[in-house]
């Protein structure tokens, strides 16, 4: 297959980029240094380039010295795997010394420093991301393959499957990961099975690098047809063990590419299983206050009123409630027109503070103490069924007092 050329792609002719290849080409003369991985895949298939890395033949000292040399920043992020980050006009870029395997343990490796860029396209994980690029633009497939699976969309592993999953078992999530992102039609066969053969290895995964792959995985545009192949191959029980029937994520990846959400919809939805699950992800606080809004009743779209929204989103904020909005489209998908009505409602409405305090429950001759809170607790509720009146305050307040006979 004739080799493309990336020679007028922006990021590498990006003033940025240029200056870290020539400094690097100063330190080791031409060829020492060539784009590698999702920059040159991404190129080649149309897609964003959102981070440039670069494999070279010198040593992490030598690129720390190169870079500096060039008045360029160099921050030593990883110097026992090679790694050194050289920024540019305030972009990072990743480079890493040519590397082959000495010995794994499916979670890391120790690894040796090598000048053979075929040896390091053999360490690589699939053919799509063991290809290079030379800071003219030439493309470089090592592996004879990549080139080809770029063309048919397809996500196969370098070399024997099974010895690439032992070598780092998360590359059985990847593997799917890509697959969602850059495959067409049904996995490659062999990696799947290499796949499901190896599954016992994925509870040697800590659980922070099952998430933020599946995430990733998630927010895929179509994910489904690849979670739809690891249930019926057994991975998705391997990780989401609640994970029951597919309906509602079919459903809810229909109406958002949000991965939170999808991710909502393969877990269970009461707030205790779900908190359970949630924790077994090792998710964020954030992200489980998140999932943790969405248990409970599903919104109706049709039955619900304009001041029950500005209720809910006094009571939960608007993130939970526009949340809790795209759960109850993909319940009811017809209703877009209503639901982006009250997402625009959600978005819009300025959200009051309490209008009255300790200052007000005072004035009317309420001595401190529980009483007080529990008198503006009581004003609260009635203000906001009243959908939060502008003017009054103090009379309702008056009112409630004189009914609790405070």
């Amino acid at each position: 297959m004739t080799a493309p050329s990336l020679a007028d792609a922006s990021w590498l002719t990006a003033p940025a980029t240029r200056k870290v290849m020539a400094a690097l080409e100063a330190e080791g003369g031409p060829d020492v240094a060539r784009f590698v991985g999702g920059c040159v895949r991404n190129s080649l298939m149309g897609r964003p380039v959102d981070d440039v890395d670069i494999a070279t033949r010198l040593d992490p000292q030598s690129v720390m010295t190169a870079v500096q040399s060039a008045g360029l920043k160099a921050v030593p992020t990883g110097l026992d795997h090679g790694t050194v980050t050289a920024v540019a006009d305030g972009q990072p870029f990743e480079i890493t010394t040519l590397r082959r395997d000495v010995s794994t343990d499916g979670r890391r490796a120790t690894v040796a420093f090598t000048s053979d860029w075929a040896e390091d396209a053999g360490r690589r994980d699939f053919h799509i991301n063991a290809l290079y690029a030379d800071g003219e633009g030439r493309v470089f497939d090592p592996t004879g393959q990549g080139l080809a699976d770029i063309a048919a969309r397809r996500v196969a592993f370098v070399g024997d499957a099974g010895r690439r999953i032992r070598e780092d078992r998360l590359r059985i999530l990847r593997f799917f990961r890509f697959q969602a992102w850059y495959g067409a039609g049904d996995p490659d066969a062999d990696g799947l099975a290499a796949c499901v053969e190896e599954a016992g290895g994925l509870g040697e995964l800590s659980a922070e690098r099952v998430s933020k792959e599946l995430l990733k995985l998630l927010a895929a545009p179509d994910p489904v047809p690849t979670i739809e192949v690891m249930a019926r191959s057994g991975i998705l029980a391997h990780l989401l063990p609640e994970a029951g029937a597919l309906e509602a994520f079919r459903a809810m990846a229909a109406v958002t590419g949000d991965p939170l959400l999808r991710l909502s919809s393969l877990l269970p939805g009461q707030a205790e299983a779900l908190d359970a699950a949630a924790r077994g992800l090792r998710l964020s606080n954030r992200e489980m206050a998140r999932l943790q809004a969405l248990t409970g009743p599903v919104l109706d779209l049709d039955a619900l009123e304009d001041r029950q929204v500005r209720a809910l989103v006094y009571r939960d904020g608007k993130s939970a409630v526009k949340d809790r909005l795209v759960r109850a489209l993909a319940q009811k998908p017809g209703r877009r027109g209503r639901y982006e009505a009250l997402i625009e409602l959600a978005e819009a409405w300025p959200v009051p503070r309490l209008p009255v305090g300790g200052r007000e429950v005072a004035a009317l001759g309420v001595a401190p103490g529980p009483e007080t809170g529990a008198l503006l607790k009581a004003f609260e509720a009635d203000w906001m069924a009243d959908d939060f009146p502008e003017t009054g305050h103090v009379e309702r307040l008056k009112a409630l007092k004189d009914q609790r006979g405070a």
